[in-house]
């Protein structure tokens, strides 16, 4: 049997140009990068601003867990099933980072013979986004120092420092370093720190930006320290905005590649889902709607985050509408989330997954209170059998779903037609009354307490005094009206990631908040989360390698 990246390597790739004519592209409208990827040109997303916008389908799962859902993979192969129809459909989805790549979970182009491609080209530099907004983070923290050691006109309290570096890798040596050691020209002696450049709010800032001006606004509002009278002191106070804007005026233009269907893919931006707001970006996705019919796009990890964040965050912000979700699992995760070891999942086990489904029970209530009618679909494996197929069946239909299996691992576009006739069906006869979960006037307490006990099942909510305060000192600042962004962990639906299935009446644990002005959200951190991720015991960096003919191995 091939390997994802296998595949991938002995796919016919079309030239970027006759897949961007699928969607009445002309070589005027793209910008190439090499012959498989391009950039659109600010040009061509200005020329279709007005056309009709298509229906949006978001695809979200239940937990992660080790056995693997396949989101990413059904994404892709719902897109290529489009086409096998004869609709005129494109994928809207993420950019991975480098970080899990030569971490553990590694890239995010699908499987099997759901995959983008090029897959080397996009799980690695793709077209410089994430080193754009590397760099643009950086100089910005460059500015902060140099003004600070220049004088400091600003007064800044180097004890109040909250804007941190970035890097696209998990390095956790960077997570809380010391700067400015030597002489006295090496600058400021401070504590610093680093996060993953997926977490940064540049990252969510590129990704909500409407275009450059609206990027620049949002660059400017960037607090990146209090002075000595508590105030804050922003991007644009420092002068930083016309250079960031110089690094990121390619980056914030939406990137086209294929899937192994040849199906258009738009792949854009790429915040983590646990500790930032799991999107692709705004631009990429309305400019998707204005270009086809149908448009499938995703969210990162469960639906308790990527969803949530998706419909409460990103569709309130941009005025998006999604018509139907899609809400992947597997018999596998299932039967784990009812306490079967990884080992053990291949075998029949009924009385595992009625224990396990309570999850997936969980994250379709979830979704329905934002009044979006949903598709339930199985990510389909060999070692299913009928009994626990059926089982599944009978449990979405009495809640009101339907129900498919995607076999688009193993057959690509053809294993989803399935899906996508139910997708087709539910659009058609199921009107979408999207709303949010929450109303922004509500308090940022109360914002936060609705999202745990109705999306997570928490009875409670604790916060640390440092929380507490700096909620207090964010409302006082006038950013009391902000949807929040909570980062927790992505494989339980609590801030303890060993509580599988339906945890309820759980306290949850709010350690730290602060308000990323320029993204224009609150973001409250759980429990052990952290905003810069290390490398496990083996990293998948380990086994990457080229050979004399520069082909990758080990990358998947």
């Amino acid at each position: 049997m091939l390997t994802d990246i296998e595949i991938a390597q002995e796919a016919e790739l079309k030239n970027i140009k006759e897949v961007a004519a699928k969607l009445d592209m002309t070589e005027d409208d793209i910008d190439m990068y090499g012959k498989y990827m391009a950039k659109f040109s600010d040009e061509y997303l200005e020329k279709i601003k007005d056309n009709k916008d298509g229906k949006l389908i978001l695809v979200t799962a239940i937990n992660p867990t080790p056995a693997g859902e396949g989101k990413t993979t059904v994404t892709v192969g719902l897109g290529q099933a489009f086409g096998r129809l004869g609709k005129k459909a494109v994928i809207a989805l993420r950019e991975p980072s480098l970080g899990p790549c030569f971490g553990i979970k590694g890239g995010a182009a699908g499987g099997g013979y759901s995959q983008v491609v090029p897959m080397e080209n996009l799980n690695l530099h793709f077209t410089g986004d994430f080193h754009a907004i590397t760099s643009a983070n950086n100089l910005l923290a460059a500015l902060m120092d140099n003004h600070i050691q220049q004088g400091n006109k600003l007064r800044i309290d180097t004890k109040r420092i909250v804007f941190k570096r970035c890097l696209d890798m998990n390095d956790r040596a960077l997570r809380n370093i010391i700067i400015g050691m030597g002489k006295r020209v090496d600058g400021v002696v401070r504590e610093d720190h680093f996060i993953i450049t997926v977490a940064s709010e540049i990252m969510a800032i590129l990704c909500l930006a409407s275009d450059i001006n609206d990027l620049k606004e949002r660059l400017s509002r960037i607090i990146v320290a209090y002075n000595y009278d508590n105030e804050p002191v922003t991007a644009g106070e420092l002068n930083a905005v016309g250079a960031m804007t110089a690094l990121l005026k390619d980056a914030i233009r939406p990137n086209l590649i294929q899937t192994l269907e040849h199906t258009p893919a738009i792949v854009h931006g790429g915040p983590f889902a646990n500790i930032a707001h799991g999107c692709n970006s705004v631009r990429a996705t309305k400019a998707a709607l204005k270009m086809a019919d149908y448009v499938v796009t995703e969210a990162g990890f469960g639906a308790d985050l990527g969803a949530e964040k998706f419909l409460d965050i990103k569709c309130r912000m941009a005025g998006l509408k999604p018509d139907c979700v899609v809400l992947v699992a597997t018999v596998r995760a299932l039967k784990y989330n009812g306490g079967v070891p990884k080992a053990e999942l291949s075998g029949e086990n009924l009385e595992a997954l009625s224990k396990g489904i309570v999850n997936l029970e969980k994250h379709i209530e979830n979704l329905q209170k934002y009044n979006i009618p949903i598709v339930v679909t199985l990510n389909n494996f060999v070692t299913d059998t009928e009994a626990e197929l059926d089982f599944v069946k009978k449990f979405v239909e009495e809640r009101g779903c339907m129900f498919t299996l995607a076999k688009v691992w193993e057959k690509g576009g053809e294993g989803g037609v399935d899906l996508c006739k139910a997708v087709i069906e539910t659009i058609e006869t199921k009107e979408s009354n999207y709303a949010p979960l929450y109303d922004l006037s509500l308090s940022i307490k109360d914002k936060i307490k609705t999202i745990a006990t109705e999306i997570y099942g928490a009875g409670n909510v604790t916060y640390s005094p440092e929380a507490s305060s700096a909620i207090k000192k964010i409302e006082d600042m006038g950013y009391g009206s902000f949807p929040v962004c909570i980062a927790k962990n992505q494989y339980s639906l609590s801030d303890d990631p060993n509580k599988l299935g339906r945890p309820e009446g759980f306290d949850f644990n709010i350690r730290e908040v602060y308000v990323s002005a320029g993204a224009g959200f609150v973001v409250a951190i759980s429990g052990s989360i952290m905003t810069m991720p290390g490398l496990p015991k083996v990293p998948a960096a380990e086994r990457i390698d080229v050979d004399a003919n520069g082909v990758t191995t080990g990358l998947f």
